[in-house]
């Protein structure tokens, strides 16, 4: 083979040798049980020296601590954890992501106003193609709408 050969086997060594993977940048939201602001101040302390964690927001309130950083999603769930207070992943999005937002299994009494449980199933989560129709024949973002509406 030769030079040519040679030098690329040893280009071949130089980019196989294991690197370091780098974390991703990302946002962590989890639903916290806390009672009072000194809940939140702990859950805050805790999170805080997760390592790679920038900055760590807790709204005792809507029971919702978010961390953002390089962080592992496990890691800072089971670091939630580690205090005692039951911990879990966000689990609500916008109302208007959801088509059916009153269905059971979505829709949540305790949850903070204008969010619903976010789902995956088909049913639920998005209209079936009839039904988007009729919602599209009398929807005011349609400029050949019904003119009745």
């Amino acid at each position: 083979m030769g030079v040519e050969g040679t030098i690329d086997y040893i280009a071949d060594l130089i980019s196989s040798t294991k690197k370091k993977k780098k974390k991703q940048l990302n946002t962590v939201s989890l639903k916290v049980r806390m009672d009072c602001e000194g809940c939140g101040q702990r859950i805050k302390n805790v999170l805080s020296g997760l390592k790679g964690a920038k900055s760590v927001d807790v709204d005792w309130k809507i029971q919702k601590a978010t961390v953002y950083g390089f962080v592992d999603a496990k890691k800072v769930l089971k670091a939630a954890q580690a205090t005692g207070k039951k911990a879990e992943p966000w689990p609500y999005v916008p109302y208007e992501l959801i088509a059916h937002p009153y269905a059971s299994g979505v829709y949540d009494k305790k949850a903070p106003p204008n969010l619903v449980r976010g789902t995956d199933e088909p049913g639920v989560a998005t209209l079936n193609p009839v039904e988007e129709k009729y919602s599209l024949m009398f929807s005011d973002d349609n400029p050949h709408a019904c003119s009745i509406m």
